[in-house]
């Protein structure tokens, strides 16, 4: 049973790969002088998603948001595992997850080579693995004073949709369906990442809240950020319920939002602009590093704004 559904659902032409499903492991042949950056998550039914969500979403959405870990480090996808815990042998189900997942792979040029299924609550685990060039991956531990921060896209988008579907924020209908996408559908930003290689000097995905990530930057490079609450580039249907603190908290903290922020030297916004106007994503700069290991946001009154919490937390209740 095991070995049909495998050979069903997720065996395909692995032309960039030695060997690729249907043997005990892999054979993968790295390009030459390039370093692999390997990445690894675990999505679970009741804690990423819902038993109600569509099977082609999650699919999209558990390979996505390990991309958008490849992107954050600048590096080129070229093949991913993928292990699925299933209650019961379903095919219908398997069918549509199949199709979310190798069309976002197909969009990205990655390769599934292998992986595992079993009987149980249902999970999903991936491993992605990339490629980039020696010394300019993309770090957490590179940003220095007087650097911009940005982040790309629009951000809070997703959890403002968890927000209104867990009804911790009324929003009119309309207004839901304009940000439900973000949270079903994400967009890793692979190109960008690529593009901003040689001129990003720090950078990672946001996944649990613009506060916690850039958190990690901050730690790891002994370093602080002011950050501009009005400089955060949001959807208007976002702007319309900022009045509401758990809005605001969607934006600084909410995640989800599978977008980069990233550090460059204020003397490459030139460069900064022009990659990401290749890579055809809009990039904000929202606040600067500071030698004061310290995070602020500047309120739109000019004043320090407070904040509960900086980001999800994994094993809170």
């Amino acid at each position: 049973m095991e070995f049909d559904l495998i050979a069903r659902h997720f065996t395909r032409a692995t032309p960039g790969a030695v060997l690729g499903v249907g043997d005990d492991c892999a054979l993968l042949a790295p390009t030459p002088g390039m370093q692999l950056a390997v990445s690894s998550d675990m999505l679970l039914e009741g804690r990423h998603f819902s038993p109600q969500d569509s099977p082609a979403g999650i699919g999209h959405k558990s390979l996505a948001v390990n991309l958008s870990d490849l992107a954050a480090m600048g590096a080129t996808p070229r093949w991913a595992t993928l292990s699925i815990a299933l209650p019961e042998a379903d095919d219908a189900w398997l069918t549509a997850f199949a199709r979310g997942f190798f069309r976002m792979a197909d969009m990205h040029g990655i390769e599934l080579v292998g992986g595992d299924t079993t009987r149980g609550a249902l999970t999903i685990s991936i491993t992605v693995m990339g490629e980039v060039p020696p010394g300019q991956a993309l770090r957490r531990d590179g940003a220095k004073a007087g650097d911009d921060v940005w982040v790309s896209g629009v951000i809070g988008s997703a959890a403002l949709a968890l927000a209104y579907r867990q009804g911790r924020l009324f929003m009119e209908q309309i207004d839901a369906a304009r940000v439900l996408p973000a949270l079903y559908l994400p967009t890793p930003r692979v190109e960008l990442g690529i593009a901003l290689r040689g001129i990003a000097a720090s950078a990672i995905d946001i996944s649990d809240g613009l506060l916690g990530d850039l958190g990690h930057i901050l730690q790891r490079s002994q370093v602080g950020a002011i950050l501009e609450f009005a400089a955060l580039p949001t959807l208007p249907v976002t702007q319309a319920y900022l009045h509401e603190k758990v809005a605001r908290d969607c934006v600084l903290a909410g995640g989800d939002d599978y977008e980069l922020c990233f550090t460059a030297p204020a003397n490459r916004r030139d460069a900064v602009a022009t990659v990401a106007q290749s890579a055809g994503v809009a990039v904000t700069r929202i606040g600067r590093i500071t030698a004061e290991p310290e995070l602020t946001v500047i309120g739109t009154d000019g004043q320090p704004l407070p904040f509960d919490h900086t980001g999800y937390d994994h094993f809170a209740a």
